[in-house]
């Protein structure tokens, strides 16, 4: 049976292609060998997934560079590298979490709560891999940036 959402009962599927959610079995003990071997996997293709995009886009700009004698056409141009630099960037900072969220996992830290040392849950790592935060607290701490600003 898929993981699900608790509030909403919808499976949960990785953010990685062509992984299954973790399969649960009854009385199976929180973050052991084989639930941490299924997101470390996951963590590593999702990770292989960005550095390959990486390449891409780096080819993409350097074979579709070009000195277009007409401004609106120069102006598209540095408008759609724009674009893909910003979105390079966002996966950027998503692959430094992807490398602390294995280097979590090394330590046996992966899979708990920053803030109250809890279990986030394996739903929600399926949803998130990157997750430090289990849904309460990063509820609170959304509720307290909304309240007070960052």
């Amino acid at each position: 049976m898929a993981a699900t959402d608790q509030s909403t009962q919808t499976p949960i599927h990785p953010p990685v292609k062509g992984f299954e959610p973790y399969p649960m079995h009854e009385g199976e003990e929180y973050m052991n060998p084989a639930q941490q071997d299924h997101f470390r996997v996951i963590l590593q293709a999702w990770k292989r997934e960005l550095m390959e995009e990486v390449d891409r886009t780096l080819h993409h700009m350097q074979d579709e560079a070009a000195n277009f004698p007409d401004p609106n056409d120069r102006a598209s141009q540095e408008s759609d590298f724009s674009l893909e630099l910003r979105t390079r960037d966002r996966e950027r900072k998503l692959l430094k979490k992807i490398s602390q969220s294995l280097s979590r996992l090394e330590s046996g830290d992966y899979g708990y709560c920053d803030e109250t040392g809890e279990p986030i849950g394996v739903a929600r790592l399926l949803a998130r891999p990157t997750a430090t935060l289990s849904l309460e607290a990063q509820q609170r701490r959304e509720l307290k940036q909304k309240m007070f600003g960052d």
